[in-house]
Parts: C-alpha cells; structure tokens; sequence
C-alpha cells in the first residue's frame, strides 16, 4: 500500500509578497545590477552578506539542483564561512523576507556604517573577497555533487556544465547584513 503524500503547504506570503511589489514597482526588471542593500541583523539571521548572482552559463544546471537557475543565491559570514549555500533557496528567500519586509527607507546609521567602511564604495575589496568566496562556494558545491553522481545509478554529471569563477556570473545585488 502507497503511503499518502502530504501536499506542501501554499507559499501564500512570499508570492504574495512579490506579487503585490511588482504591482506597485512595475519598472523592476530595469533596475542596474550590482545594487546593493544594507540591514540589521537579528536573531534568525548573522551579520554576513547575501549575494544574488546570475550565471552566464545555461549549461551549469545540468543537474537540476539549483531550483531558480539561472539564479545563485549564497549567505556567508562576514568570516567567509557558508552559512546558507544555493540549494536552499527557500531558507534564503525567507531569511531576506524577514530581514527586509516592512522596510521602505534606508537605516541611515547603518548606510553610514558601511560608506565609511568602503570609503563611499570606492574600497569595496572586503565585499568582493566575501563574492569570490561565494562563487567558491557554488563551484565546491558542484565538484561535490559531480563527483557523488560518479557513483550513483543514471548519468554522471561530472565534466558537464563546468563553471570556473567569477567570470561566470553577473552580480544582480547584496544585501549587507550588519
């Protein structure tokens, strides 16, 4: 006898959520790439950064891991550390949602945190160390799973789809976690 499959429970915040901003934001898609935000930590969610990549190469997702491909979504530490890697974009999306929602304008305090940290944007090295490391991520996340599919049953996906770094992916924003 089959077991009965419980249906996952609707996703009516979130979609909702972005349904209505793109209502009252029709020009989104037409936004420059590489913004970026910054907000307070709290307690669900580390001082760190979330940075939202595209990938420039469509055969990356040969596995069919990365649900929102060809979009990457990585949080790391300040450290450098993961603490949410690109297959689990559903904890990221909510992690972002609880850190954003409700805010219209920017923490002024915590924007003059961060211009005086990068010296207005023009010593960005911390953020584009943090973005290397968040590529490194996804590609050591990749190597894992080729090397993993080498010894299941089915196709291999190793030496498909290979990425190699930074160059591979466009930076569509972050979101500074202070």
């Amino acid at each position: 006898m089959a077991a009965k499959r419980k249906a996952p429970e609707p996703q009516v915040g979130s979609r909702m959520d972005l349904l209505a901003y793109i209502k009252d934001n029709p020009d989104v898609e037409h936004a420059p790439y590489g913004m970026e935000a910054v907000v307070a930590h709290t307690d669900l969610a580390n001082p760190g950064v979330i940075f939202i990549l595209k990938n420039r190469n469509n055969a990356m997702n040969i596995d069919h891991k990365n649900l929102l491909h060809p979009f990457y979504m990585v949080y790391l530490g300040n450290d450098g550390s993961v603490l949410t890697d690109h297959l689990q974009p559903k904890a990221l999306l909510d992690t972002m949602r609880h850190l954003c929602k409700g805010k219209t304008k920017p923490d002024m305090d915590l924007c003059r945190e961060v211009n005086k940290e990068t010296n207005d944007g023009r010593d960005m090295h911390k953020y584009n160390d943090l973005l290397r490391q968040a590529i490194d991520s996804i590609i050591s996340v990749k190597q894992e799973s080729d090397i993993d599919s080498l010894f299941e049953p089915g196709p291999t996906t190793a030496l498909q789809g290979d990425i190699k770094g930074l160059d591979d992916f466009e930076l569509i924003a972050f979101l500074i976690i202070r």
